[in-house]
């Protein structure tokens, strides 16, 4: 059997839809299919915070018998896609996991292609005033550790921050490069420390969650986490915003690889939260209670309790 026989390619399914809506009039009937459903899915609750780990463009490489950056190009073809789909949603807040710190133990040359294409892509989205992130008002943040970046790549990752900030848009791209959840608390921990030492904090006890969440990467100005999508099937969280998905936060883990990752998958999990988000406040409204906040309870003090009351025995008389 020749090497040509053997080879069997593997088309995916959103390949094949990519195809076939080049035609002028299915790419038009189906951009009307589609903002007919995100239309409908803005009829209901809407989340503003959502956070993406793009896994599988290695192995989608590997599938598809193409060098490895191919698959690197997919999934950033993918993401543009996905962002489209999510702010023409209304969800303000898109987070994406770009670079892990753990991402340095790949070969110098996959690391230079990921430094390489993130620069390249955002640089893409970001400009001209034609551009998608300016047209549609994106404003474009890079979270992580900064001293890990080179200074060039670093000069035009600001550059983008720059003039993509917009006082005016709630549409907002995080991109955590290079990040992991356990370096961003670490982080906070070492601003409070030094913002102690410097007067700004006055008391140790003004140190709580909320204080260590301030002063994370993202900053004190950004919602709640509403969900947390890892694509691939993989049912592992690789250090990403551990703090952030504690709680009220939904996570999935779709079997799809990533650049395959397109409209109906996100569409899909968007309706899932909304109609279960739905449930939840269809029952507080029945129950006729707002959702309790409950106030902490501060610590009790041994030296600050009263004394005790004299001891009495039963058996005097």
């Amino acid at each position: 059997m020749t090497r040509s026989e053997s080879y069997i390619p593997r088309y995916s399914y959103n390949s094949l839809i990519n195809l076939v809506i080049k035609f002028p009039i299915i790419a038009y009937i189906v951009g009307f299919f589609e903002d007919f459903v995100i239309a409908t899915m803005k009829t209901g609750p809407i989340p503003k915070h959502i956070a993406l780990i793009m896994d599988g463009n290695r192995t989608y490489a590997k599938n598809h018998r193409l060098p490895l950056k191919e698959g690197h190009f997919a999934g950033a073809n993918a993401l543009v896609k996905v962002l489209e789909v999510c702010y023409k949603s209304g969800i303000e807040h898109v987070t994406i996991f770009a670079f892990s710190l753990e991402n340095f133990n790949r070969s110098k040359e996959e690391v230079n292609t990921l430094f390489g294409l993130l620069r390249d892509k955002l640089k893409m989205i970001s400009e001209n005033e034609e551009s998608y992130a300016r047209f549609n008002k994106v404003r474009i943040r890079i979270i992580g550790n900064r001293s890990f970046i080179p200074n060039d790549i670093l000069k035009d990752l600001e550059y983008i921050e720059q003039v993509t900030t917009e006082r005016s848009t709630k549409k907002c791209l995080n991109v955590c490069f290079p990040y992991t959840a356990r370096d961003e608390i670490t982080y906070s921990i070492k601003s409070i420390v030094e913002k102690r030492s410097n007067g700004e904090i006055q008391s140790r006890d003004d140190i709580n969650a909320s204080m260590i969440e301030d002063n994370f990467y993202f900053g004190p100005d950004i919602p709640p986490l509403d969900i947390l999508v890892r694509t691939s099937g993989h049912t592992r969280l690789s250090d990403f915003m551990l703090w952030q998905c504690n709680s009220g936060c939904t996570i999935e883990f779709p079997d799809v690889l990533w650049p395959d990752f397109g409209f109906f998958c996100i569409m899909s999990i968007l309706f899932k939260w909304s109609y279960y988000r739905t449930i939840q406040l269809e029952e507080e409204a029945i129950q006729g209670n707002a959702p309790e906040v409950k106030e902490p309870i501060p610590p009790v003090l041994l030296n600050e309790l009263p004394a005790p009351p004299p001891l009495v025995s039963v058996a005097q008389r």
